[in-house]
């Protein structure tokens, strides 16, 4: 009977630009071969977010980081946006509301130490028309009820 052979992952030291978080994510398959999400959705536009998506017990945060970092809410309110409430680098996206049953989070890699974005794979995701609700919502509350937006917030 055939054996499978394991994944092959890496682990990757990651952090903000200040050094007030930091953690360490594993990649399976490691990022040379693995796809970077490129969502031009207004969230990933304005973080600045290239994103990988390891579950929970992947990602280690060093010192705290976990509960030092600040967190950010908008539209749906069912992810925490994470940054460096020092420096303002966006880490990336806790999914454990949206996924309870399968926690996950979207790790910028922009926030991995030594590696060149220009050696890795994207995959481009047109969030901004493709999420719901499409468009920049950026300053828009979102009805978690109805979905739709709500007469407050900034609208252009």
């Amino acid at each position: 009977m055939a054996t499978e052979e394991p994944k092959a992952e890496a682990t990757y030291e990651a952090g903000c630009h200040c050094g007030y978080i930091s953690l360490s994510v594993t990649l399976s398959p490691p990022l040379p071969e693995h796809e970077v999400l490129h969502c031009n959705c207004s969230i990933c536009r304005r973080g600045g977010y290239l994103l990988v998506y390891p579950f929970h017990p992947k990602v280690t945060w060093h010192h705290d980081s976990e509960k030092r970092v600040s967190r950010y809410e908008f539209n749906t309110k069912s992810r925490d946006h994470m940054f460096c409430p020092k420096c303002g680098a966006s880490i990336g996206i806790d999914f454990e509301r949206f996924k309870p049953d399968k926690p996950y989070y979207g790790i910028s890699v922009r926030q991995f130490n030594d590696v060149d974005l220009d050696s890795l794979k994207y995959k481009k995701f047109d969030g901004i028309h493709k999420m719901v609700p499409a468009g920049d919502l950026s300053g828009v509350e979102i009805n978690t009820e109805t979905g739709e937006p709500t007469s407050s917030g900034s609208q252009k």
